[in-house]
């Protein structure tokens, strides 16, 4: 999805009201509402540090490499094969590195560095596919026997995906460290067990030689559950007047054609955990709604877009229909009106800002999205 230009104004061509624990209007309605809220309440104690690793082949105007650090949704880090340094783009994040070494991200980058010359030393085919495998997973193994063929041909993107959540509440850790390939998952470790499990046949190969290796096994045991969550626990305190803000989005409603469904389209909130939906006569609709994924912006802050198709919509009734955006306990209320509805215009992402994205919005295969949870530890 791309982000969308938002002209400056055109919230107040829009009718939409901010309320406080806004008096709904149908009792399944407040069962919803209060279950969004009770949701977005429980998820303001749940932090999150995760780290990914990105390889691909054959994506036009892409790095080779990505790494990126993300703390509760906001990218902190970022490095990739053009850049080889670790940028740091938070100030409360910068001041926590002046002091502290980040060993985790840092090792991304300088492996970046260390194999980007011998990537351009072999002009074949199979042996550039194993030197970038090798950065990508070089942590677990410098052994990498058996994955390169299947990555030959054609466009491919290898993922990596490791980190930890902490719930300051009770104090509970979670970890992921996951591998996929094209968007689905490849290799997963479980915490628990400290084994790795294939999640394709073609991992099989890998998993029984990573099982074998104790040393490396224990190095992700203790990252997973002693030093990434003392990091967290250091970031969220650190940043804790940037990461623990609430920032409520401009709301608009957009529309590429008179035939095309009207976007309801917030963007600019913080943090990423919200929720927004179309509701018609006060209650929560599902069909003919077409939910996006929230996105990051390049100020830190982020966007969403819930899609309703209303070609079956008679104009008597529009009226009935809103938008509702949800952040903590309130409630952003946009009514659908056609003379509220903008044209809406795609804007380029190009640079760091699109490879994020691909990081992080177009990493399918994480564990912690497909199962709702990530291991508990």
């Amino acid at each position: 999805m791309n982000q969308v230009d938002v002209a400056e104004g055109a919230e107040a061509a829009i009718t939409s009201e901010i309320k406080h624990r806004e008096p709904l209007r149908s009792s399944l309605h407040v069962h919803c509402s209060i279950c969004s809220l009770c949701f977005l309440l429980l998820k303001v104690h749940l932090h999150s540090l995760k780290y990914f690793t990105t390889g691909s082949s054959g994506v036009p105007n892409i790095p080779e490499f990505m790494g990126v650090m993300v703390v509760d949704g906001v990218q902190t880090g970022y490095c990739d094969s053009n850049n080889k340094t670790l940028k740091v783009q938070q100030d409360w994040a910068q001041k926590i590195l002046e002091n502290n070494r980040e060993s985790r991200l840092e090792s991304v980058c300088v492996s970046l560095n260390l194999y980007n010359q011998a990537y351009y030393m072999h002009k074949n085919d199979r042996v550039r596919i194993r030197v970038k495998l090798m950065i990508i997973m070089k942590n677990e193994s410098n052994t990498i026997h058996g994955f390169s063929v299947i990555f030959l041909s054609g466009v491919y993107i290898i993922q990596r995906i490791s980190g930890c959540e902490w719930d300051e509440h009770t104090d509970r850790v979670a970890a992921v460290l996951q591998y996929g390939y094209g968007g689905e998952g490849f290799l997963e470790f479980d915490v628990n067990t400290l084994t790795w499990i294939q999640l394709k046949a073609e991992a099989d190969v890998i998993k029984q030689r990573w099982n074998t290796e104790r040393t490396r096994t224990k190095q992700n045991e203790i990252f997973l559950t002693q030093v990434c969550p003392e990091w967290l626990k250091m970031y969220v305190a650190g940043g804790k007047s940037s990461l623990q803000r609430t920032v409520l989005p401009s709301v608009s409603l957009l529309q590429k054609s008179p035939s095309s469904p009207i976007s309801c389209h917030a963007t600019g909130f913080y943090p990423h955990r919200a929720v927004m939906f179309w509701r018609k006569d006060g209650e929560e609709i599902h069909e003919g709604v077409d939910p996006g994924e929230i996105l990051p912006n390049h100020d830190g802050t982020f966007q969403m877009t819930v899609d309703l198709n209303v070609s079956s919509v008679t104009p008597e009734d529009w009226s009935r229909y809103e938008c509702v955006f949800q952040l903590s306990e309130d409630a952003i209320i946009t009514k659908l009106n056609k003379t509220a509805i903008r044209t809406r215009k795609a804007r380029r992402i190009d640079g760091v800002i699109g490879a994020v994205l691909i990081v992080i919005a177009a990493i399918g295969f994480t564990v912690y999205k497909n199962k709702g949870e990530i291991q508990r530890s």
